[in-house]
């Protein structure tokens, strides 16, 4: 029976978006169709099929790998520490992106992941019909995140129409940073982390064709060349088209990283401490009242969708709540030392929800980001539908964990 609940579920959350759709004639039903089809494959070959699941628990040891390289860095700088594994989220979480962040720009610099970006996103366009560039994006948010992706697009989103702009605003909500998955692993378990990302990417996509259907013609169908490049590719380059000095490009890339890690940082403590500052309130008005509580009573009817009885349901919307008020590390955090008894189907399920930048943070990051590229219309169409990006965030991670929920019991 839960498996046809969880089934019905994966339905009723592209309905859900259908209800709000802003222009419902205007939807690609059959584009929709071939990447459902393709997500529930992708579901079942990375979680079902043995092939599929040796790629990703590869992955997931590859990542751990580059952790434990991280953490030599880390015992030189304090040889008298103890395990670094050992001494809490900030040691063992965050000081390793430090190293993380770099290496990726390094294959940027070199020009790898750029290559990468470029025909994967070529080839989801041919194959889901969709424009060019939104499947373009898709894989380049997967790599480096939704404010940097935007980022090195501002050429592009300059040159859309404003629709198009509201598309990518809402697909950033769905976005991880390929840097920061090694923090994941070490926190969730791998082989869900590393499933929940190519589905989010292909997911943000469907989610957005339904709620923000976009015509787009042969002549906008384009890529525009990427700031300080000759080529559709990203590149590292001064304002003169010339590389930066691969060492100085380094040095900005490592003190990028400690500002990330400071950033997260910051926003962990914040969000721990205003919610336990929003409990001590509600507890003050009735002792049983709390944050927790209250997001998973709103919460209750997605998470019972994916195939729960009622208390294991609660439990979920609890942590889907919190996620979605704080972020994603808040929920790694309180539940890290007890994921791997959790049973097969709620670890899944719950690994591949969290598995997102979707909060209510990101939504003022990506405000912020596109007003320093587009002008102030275009920038007052994304501030206007705050409630569409909120709501795709949501939706595609509600759907990738119901997709991936189906295969796993």
């Amino acid at each position: 029976m839960y498996l046809l609940v969880n089934i019905l579920g994966v339905a009723i959350f592209i309905l859900v978006a259908l209800a709000f759709s802003k222009k419902k004639r205007e939807i690609n039903w059959r584009s929709i169709a071939i990447m459902v089809v393709i997500n529930l494959f992708l579901a079942w070959f990375l979680t079902e099929f043995s092939l599929g699941r040796n790629m990703v628990e590869g992955a997931a040891n590859g990542f751990n790998w580059l952790m434990s390289a991280a953490y030599q860095g880390i015992q030189f700088m304090v040889p008298a520490m103890p395990k670094v594994t050992e001494l809490g989220f900030f040691m063992s979480v965050l000081l390793p992106v430090i190293m993380i962040v770099p290496l990726f720009d390094i294959l940027t610099y070199i020009g790898i992941l750029p290559w990468i970006i470029k025909w994967i996103g070529h080839g989801l366009s041919k194959i889901t019909g969709q424009p060019k560039f939104e499947s373009f994006f898709a894989v380049e948010m997967m790599f480096l995140g939704n404010t940097e992706a935007l980022a090195v697009s501002s050429l592009q989103l300059k040159l859309m129409k404003s629709e198009r702009n509201l598309t990518l605003a809402m697909m950033s909500m769905s976005c991880v940073t390929a840097s920061i998955i090694g923090a994941y692993t070490t926190m969730m378990p791998g082989q869900y982390i590393l499933t929940a990302i190519p589905i989010n990417i292909i997911n943000a996509i469907i989610i957005t064709s339904i709620l923000n259907p976009v015509k787009v013609t042969a002549e906008e169908d384009t890529i525009a060349e990427m700031t300080g490049s000759n080529s559709n590719d990203l590149e590292v380059s001064e304002s003169d088209g010339k590389k930066e000095p691969f060492f100085a490009f380094l040095g900005d890339s490592i003190l990028g990283a400690g500002k990330l890690v400071l950033i997260i940082a910051a926003n962990v403590i914040a969000f721990v401490a205003l919610a336990a500052l929003i409990d001590n309130i509600l507890g003050l008005a009735n002792p049983n009242l709390s944050l927790e509580n209250i997001l998973g009573v709103i919460m209750f009817p997605f998470a019972w969708l994916m195939g729960f009885n009622p208390s294991d349901a609660f439990e979920l919307a609890r942590y889907m709540g919190t996620k979605l008020v704080t972020n994603e590390f808040v929920v790694m955090g309180q539940v890290s030392s007890t994921i791997n008894s959790f049973a097969p189907h709620y670890k899944a399920v719950l690994t591949v929800f969290v598995t997102s930048f979707a909060n209510f943070s990101t939504i003022g990051m990506i405000i912020g980001c596109f007003k320093g590229i587009v002008n102030k219309e275009k920038n007052d169409v994304i501030a206007r539908n705050v409630g569409y990006m909120l709501l795709s965030g949501i939706l595609v991670s509600l759907l990738s964990a119901g997709m991936v929920g189906i295969f796993v019991w």
